[in-house]
């Protein structure tokens, strides 16, 4: 199952060094955005990284759920308090949300999986 992880971290990689390659201001801007606006301030990494997956999952994006599953897992947020933002998510996105959740979860596994 840590295959997933595996298919997703490759694809973003060589995806995000094609998109960068182009040298276009605007998506480095952004990519930059993103960078910093996660970076610890006000409110700590790990809050960011949960805040970053509700909205992920209330915006039914798959590739960002993941990716804030991750970032939380390396931040070493406990699966309980993942759950916890997911069940806000879904909330808050309503019952459409579910199948993201499905898939968050699975990748959750796959990341727990991963490291044993």
């Amino acid at each position: 199952m840590s295959d997933i992880v595996k298919e997703f971290n490759d694809y973003r990689a060589k995806m995000n060094e094609k998109l960068l390659a182009d040298n276009n201001k605007i998506i480095k801007r952004i990519f930059n955005l993103d960078t910093n606006a996660y970076a610890e301030g006000a409110l700590d990494v790990k809050t960011k990284e949960l805040l970053g997956l509700v909205a992920s999952t209330v915006l039914r994006c798959d590739d960002c759920i993941k990716y804030h599953m991750e970032s939380s897992f390396k931040e070493g947020i406990p699966k309980e308090q993942v759950v916890e933002a997911l069940g806000i998510a879904t909330l808050v996105g309503g019952t459409i949300v579910i199948p993201h959740l499905r898939r968050a979860y699975e990748f959750w596994d796959a990341l727990e999986e991963q490291q044993s």
